[in-house]
C-alpha cells in the first residue's frame, strides 16, 4: 500500500505543485512594485524663523497697498492704522492719492518726486506744518491739492497748472503767504483760504471762478484787489462767488474794489 501511495505523490501530485509554484511566481513578477517614499525626519523645533513666510522684506519695500486700498491709478490711505506719519510710498502709476485723516506731518521734496503722473492729492485732515521748497516742482499735471484742516503757517510755490486748491482750515499768515503765489496760475478756477489769519488778500488770478476768504483777519481791501485801476468798463466774467464773512472787514467802505464784479461778495456791508 504504501508503494502505491508513493507512485501517486511522485507520479501525479509533485508535478502538479510543481508547475503550481511556478505558475504563481510568474503572477508575482508581472505585479508592479510599489514606490517606497522616505520623508526625512526634520527637527522643526529650531528652524520657527527660517519659513520663507517669515523673512522680511527688504528696507522700505514694504507695499503701500498692504496699508492702503489701491485701484487702477488711485491709492486710498484714510484713516490708517497703524498712524500713518509720512506721505506713503506710491506706485508710479498714482494719478490720485487721498491720504484723508491721518498723522502726517510733514511733506518732503521726496515724497513726490518719482510720481509725475498726480492729478489729485488730498491730504485733508492730516497735521502737516511744513511742505519744504520743491516738494510739488515735478508734478506737471497736477490739477487738484487739497490740504485743509492742517497746520500750516506758509505756502510753498504751486504747480502752474493747479485748477482747485483748499487750504481752509490752517494757520496761515499774510507773511507765509507770497503776494503773487497765485498770480501766476492761470488755470486756478478754485481758490479755499477759509478759516486762516490772513491779514491781506494776495493778488488773484483772472481765471478765478470762486474764491473763499472767510473767517480770516481781513481788515481792508484795495482798488485793485479784483479789479483793474482805470478800467470801469472792465467785467471779472468768471468770478461767480466771494466769500469775505467773518472777516472784521465793512465791505461798503471799499465799493470800487469790487465795481467789476458779477455779483457782490459774501461779507459784512454795516
Amino acid at each position: 500500500m504504501m508503494n502505491l501511495r508513493t507512485f501517486f505523490f511522485t507520479i501525479i501530485l509533485l508535478p502538479w505543485m510543481l508547475s503550481s509554484a511556478a505558475r504563481n511566481g510568474n503572477m508575482e513578477s508581472r505585479k508592479p512594485k510599489k514606490e517606497v517614499v522616505t520623508i526625512p525626519d526634520y527637527d522643526t523645533a529650531g528652524d520657527s524663523n527660517t519659513s520663507p513666510a517669515a523673512v522680511p522684506k527688504e528696507e522700505g519695500e514694504l507695499p503701500t497697498c498692504l496699508l492702503c486700498v489701491c485701484l487702477t491709478g488711485s491709492v486710498y490711505c484714510e484713516e490708517v492704522s497703524p498712524e500713518m506719519t509720512a506721505v506713503p510710498s506710491l506706485p508710479k502709476e498714482t494719478a490720485y492719492l487721498y491720504a484723508r485723516y491721518n498723522k502726517i506731518t510733514k511733506i518732503t521734496n521726496k515724497d513726490f518726486a518719482d510720481i509725475a503722473t498726480l492729478r489729485r492729492i488730498d491730504l485733508t485732515g492730516n497735521l502737516i506744518s511744513e511742505i519744504e521748497d520743491g516738494a510739488f516742482s515735478k508734478l506737471a499735471l497736477l490739477e487738484e491739492l487739497n490740504l485743509s484742516e492742517n497746520k500750516l503757517a506758509k505756502l510753498p510755490m504751486l504747480p502752474a497748472k493747479l485748477v482747485s486748491f483748499n487750504a481752509n482750515y490752517n494757520q496761515l499768515k499774510t507773511k507765509g503767504v507770497k503776494s503773487t503765489a497765485f498770480k501766476k496760475l492761470t488755470k486756478m478756477a478754485y481758490l479755499y483760504l477759509g478759516n486762516n489769519e490772513l491779514e491781506a488778500i494776495p493778488q488773484l488770478p483772472e481765471s478765478l471762478h470762486i474764491v473763499h476768504l472767510y473767517n480770516n483777519k481781513i481788515t481792508t481791501l484795495s482798488d485793485e484787489t479784483f479789479c483793474p485801476v482805470n478800467n470801469t468798463q472792465y467785467i471779472r466774467a468768471n468770478m461767480v462767488e466771494v466769500r469775505l464773512d467773518g472777516n472784521p472787514l465793512m465791505l461798503a467802505k471799499h465799493p470800487n474794489s469790487f465795481v467789476c464784479l458779477r455779483a457782490l461778495p459774501i461779507g459784512p456791508y454795516h
